[in-house]
């Protein structure tokens, strides 16, 4: 699947044709979208929710578009929430930064990464169990600090060292006591936090003390300061006074030293909102890590931001029923409909702009609102509408066609440049080439289902200029046709073969009483090899489903 766009600042709408794109279907979300942006100067993105048919590759590349994005389920994702999207930080920074983040950030946790993925978390009941919590007197060098971090919690200053060498070996020592108790007391590698008795220093110097902490910012003699170079020992001063120092140095301990990193419970920015809601609740954490489908860390998800989880906002092209489009469309916000099929079962819960008009192609109403918003039209924007109108009316022979489909597919070949005949040959050759598709295949390129009569009923429909190619087709997916009947779980199962430069069709059918109806609902019909001649009859919408539904149905 595609990435949706995830920015919180810009939402972006969506442009869908219906389940089972056809060439209209793909032609109108990408013409429409353009137009949209134009007009509103929002991001508005084509989509589509199947795959694309071999006519609507053959368009697309003739005019050098590319596929709309495939979505497949429109319901609410962690994307679509306001969640934080604060950087993370390196497991490296101290307890004491990671605590100024969080203060400063309004949040209980913090995220740690290496570039942009992540290595494990960290809460503020971590960082104070381990500030209240008892720690050993070799915590720093277990943890293998930086000096840079004492010096960050310490609010201190480096006179003599490295503050990127990282502590080895040693515990922390407060010199509180005289020297000579010092003397037992200091090993080689101790951190000192001492003031500004020489005697003191002089002894954790020769002791091997690997740093000295300096409290109240005292002065370091000369004397003192070449003993240290001379035993490689590091000095730093602070502001704070011993004690201060002694409470304040556990906080330059190292993040990647006390986060959790194992059985981490993360969140994707595709995940949809019905499957993360058990899992919030299973765990009571403040916050969730969320990923990016690519794995990298992009933020994290709260309780809160639950409140303000907001729908998709969607458009529908060529299509208005509700089994026809995108999964989980009731959970998204319907902004627009455009069509120009009968009206369907789609409900949506506020007012919407709906504009359906009795024309032979989505791609024609979509031109003529280019027109009434003055918005400029390419030439391969003019192409792609030109192509599905072309399609949707058999080059102007379907009964769906209009005059006003007529005169606006001659004023789109010329701004296209192409020739109407000569690119509706090279379509439907492209789309009703078979020589390398399954029957299956052949079925579901342009398929629908309609409930009829409590029955579910799936028609599909193929189109060739070729009558050899026609008989080609039946012979191979007739004696397959029950079997994917029943693969889709449809009573009945029609596929309508049109010839369109003779203007008929024969009809394959599956399922009980799915010929007898053929032959009850069209008069003139008569057998045909394994289907059904149906002379004059080339669209499914305009004649086909009203004569087997008993009334003046379309499809949607």
């Amino acid at each position: 699947m595609g990435k949706m766009k995830e920015t919180s600042d810009e939402r972006p709408v969506y442009v869908f044709g219906h389940k089972n794109p056809d060439t209209d279907a793909i032609c109108a979300a990408i013409a429409y979208a353009n137009m949209k942006e134009y007009v509103t100067g929002k991001p508005h993105v084509a989509c589509r929710c199947g795959r694309v048919n071999e006519e609507t590759a053959y368009v697309l590349k003739r005019f050098g578009l590319k596929a709309p994005l495939l979505v497949e389920d429109v319901r609410t994702t962690v994307g679509d929430m306001d969640f934080r999207r604060l950087p993370g930080v390196s497991d490296e920074i101290s307890v004491k930064e990671a605590w100024k983040i969080m203060h400063d950030n309004n949040v209980v946790t913090v995220c740690i990464t290496a570039g942009n993925r992540l290595k494990g978390i960290i809460s503020t009941g971590d960082l104070l169990e381990t500030c209240m919590g008892v720690s050993a007197p070799t915590v720093l060098s277990d943890a293998k600090t930086r000096y840079q971090n004492i010096l960050y919690a310490l609010d201190g200053s480096m006179v003599l060292g490295d503050p990127n060498e990282i502590i080895s070996s040693g515990a922390v020592h407060v010199a509180a006591s005289t020297a000579d108790i010092l003397k037992d007391a200091v090993k080689k590698g101790d951190i000192v936090i001492l003031g500004n008795r020489k005697s003191v220093q002089t002894t954790a110097i020769e002791n091997g003390a690997s740093c000295l902490i300096v409290s109240l910012d005292a002065e370091f003699s000369d004397e003192m300061l070449d003993m240290a170079k001379t035993h490689n020992c590091t000095i730093i001063r602070t502001p704070y006074d011993t004690f201060t120092a002694a409470r304040f140095v556990i906080q330059s301990l190292p993040l990647r030293y006390l986060m959790k990193k194992r059985g981490l419970v993360k969140f994707r920015t595709d995940d949809f909102l019905d499957d993360v809601l058990p899992i919030m609740a299973e765990h009571r954490y403040r916050y969730f890590p969320v990923e990016d489908e690519k794995g990298n860390y992009v933020g994290m998800l709260s309780r809160r931001n639950l409140i303000g989880a907001r729908k998709k906002q969607v458009i529908l092209v060529d299509h208005n029923e509700r089994s026809q489009a995108v999964d989980g469309i009731d959970a998204a916000e319907v902004m627009e409909i455009i069509d120009h099929h009968r009206l369907g079962t789609l409900n949506t819960t506020m007012p919407v702009y709906f504009r359906n008009q009795p024309i032979g192609s989505t791609c024609s109403i979509v031109y003529l609102m280019y027109r009434e918003n003055q918005v400029p039209l390419t030439r391969e924007m003019a192409g792609i509408l030109l192509s599905a109108l072309i399609s949707d009316t058999l080059l102007y022979r379907s009964p769906t066609c209009t005059e006003l489909d007529r005169k606006i597919g001659h004023e789109l070949s010329i701004i296209a440049g192409v020739n109407e005949e000569e690119l509706a040959k090279k379509m439907f050759r492209a789309g009703s080439h078979i020589a390398q598709k399954s029957p299956d295949e052949i079925v579901h390129q342009d398929f629908k289902r309609f409930p009829i009569d409590k029955q579910t009923v799936g028609i599909g429909q193929v189109s060739s200029m070729d009558t050899a190619e026609i008989d080609e087709i039946r012979k191979k997916v007739a004696p397959e046709l029950e079997s994917i009947r029943k693969a889709d779980g449809v009573d009945r199962l029609y596929l309508i073969l049109t010839n369109i430069l003779e203007e008929s069709s024969v009809v394959i059918s599956a399922g009980a009483g799915a010929e007898s109806t053929l032959k009850a609902c069209f008069t003139g019909c008569k057998k045909s090899g394994d289907g059904i001649l149906l002379p004059g009859v080339v669209s499914r919408k305009k004649q086909f489903l009203p004569a087997i539904t008993g009334g003046p149905r379309e499809e949607g």
